[in-house]
């Protein structure tokens, strides 16, 4: 049936002429779907080949075999781009055609830092896997540099499991194959779900805020000034803002609670246990807020939902995960704050869906966040988080008043787009 499948596909793609990119996807789900999804509906003349985003562990030890047998032979293919799910290495050396076409392999993550509960558990295979498809990849791509500088500066010691004979120099050989380019996020007009003082917001021109952007890169190698006001949200023991809050005639509701959101996988590499520890000390110090814990959830959820469910449970408005994106996103849009405690994070498309809809972000200094986040948002120890989300809980409306200060147009399929159709093209020989 699957094979019936593929041949419906290459068919579909011969529509419009013979298919010159071949997409490959392994874990045909979540950001991988939607990243190979957009690559097909705006680019001409593509064949995709997919298998169901379950049991990702034997997708990637097999997926290549089973690509090796389903993926028809074509002389007018020029491209191949994959997610390093795929063990590429493998494929390749099983269909030689595939071998000569223009190899494009996407990090949504590695395997040589992707956090397991104990380094006993983590399967050599899977990082080695990855490093072996690098190494035949003609551009390796990566959705953060720290992804790339994370996968690259761990090689050495990764391969030193290997008891002897071990291959060396596999970093200086992958390095100038790589190249960074951001995942793509469909962001959704979200305007009619704003609330009147995020409708305000609006009005700060997108010209500004990349101008700002552009002086946040420049600044992030080096410590940060103030451009500005300090923003009363910061303490002076933290970098001060490079930031300019929103000042308002006309007073900002003060009365209704600061609600705070938590969009991500209940999964124990989010860190919950950091999460829920600072609500309940904010609970202790008898501080208002409320709660709306998003995300999806898996087999094995970590205990400490459910004991804090109940401890929460009078500060709850939103509990688990919400199938319509529509009413996800009227939740990010009514909720002020946003913050993650993540243990793993490449690129972070909740964050930047929730910057999307007006919340104040608060993030980990750490991972990938310094690279899209200013000091203002980030957080380096579970005490400044407290810290911060105390003083925001007892005032509220200075994250109501605040534009946050990251253009995430940047980040969107419509500025990244030529960049990946150029990852796509290739000259004739």
């Amino acid at each position: 049936m699957r094979g019936a499948q593929a041949e419906r596909q290459m068919q579909q793609s011969e529509v419009g002429g013979s298919p010159r990119v071949l997409l490959v996807e392994a874990f045909y789900g979540g950001s991988h779907k939607q990243l190979i999804d957009l690559l097909k509906e705006n680019t001409d003349g593509c064949s995709l080949f997919t298998l169901p985003a379950k049991k990702w562990h034997w997708r990637a030890r097999t997926a290549a075999l089973y690509f090796s047998q389903t993926i028809p032979a074509c002389s007018s293919y020029r491209v191949l781009f994959s997610s390093s799910v795929l063990n590429l290495c493998e494929l390749v050396a099983l269909r030689p055609d595939l071998a000569q076409l223009k190899k494009v392999l996407y990090f949504h993550e590695n395997q040589l830092v992707y956090p397991v509960r104990k380094d006993q558990e983590r399967d050599f295979q899977y990082g080695y896997n990855q490093v072996l498809s690098c190494l035949v990849s003609d551009v390796v791509v990566f959705n953060s540099r720290f992804n790339m500088e994370s996968f690259l500066s761990s090689i050495l010691s990764f391969m030193k499991k290997i008891p002897d004979h071990r291959p060396k120099n596999l970093d200086r050989l992958i390095r100038p194959k790589c190249v960074v380019l951001s995942y793509p996020v469909q962001f959704p007009d979200v305007s009619s779900l704003l609330p009147e003082h995020k409708l305000r917001h609006l009005c700060r021109s997108a010209e500004t805020l990349q101008s700002d952007h552009r002086i946040f890169k420049a600044q992030t190698s080096q410590p940060q000034t103030s451009r500005c006001e300090e923003d009363p949200v910061q303490s002076s023991s933290e970098p001060r803002s490079v930031l300019t809050p929103v000042q308002h005639s006309e007073s900002v509701d003060q009365v209704n609670p600061l609600h705070i959101v938590w969009p991500h996988r209940w999964e124990h590499d989010k860190n919950p246990e950091m999460f829920f520890n600072t609500l309940i000390k904010l609970k202790e110090k008898q501080l208002d807020f409320k709660l709306s814990v998003l995300g999806e959830t898996f087999t094995d959820v970590p205990e400490i939902f459910s004991s804090s469910q109940h401890l929460l449970q009078s500060h709850i408005l939103n509990w688990g995960f919400l199938s319509s994106k529509d009413q996800y996103l009227k939740v990010l849009c009514d909720a002020d704050v946003v913050v993650s405690t993540s243990k793993h994070e490449f690129f972070g498309v909740a964050m930047l869906e929730a910057v999307h809809c007006g919340c104040f972000p608060l993030c980990p200094k750490a991972l990938v966040y310094p690279e899209i986040f200013p000091d203002q948002y980030l957080y380096s120890t579970p005490e400044q988080l407290c810290k911060r989300l105390q003083e925001l809980c007892k005032r509220p409306d200075v994250a109501r008043r605040h534009i946050v200060m990251v253009d995430t147009s940047l980040y969107s399929w419509t500025s990244l787009k030529p960049q990946f159709q150029a990852l796509l093209s290739v000259d004739d020989p």
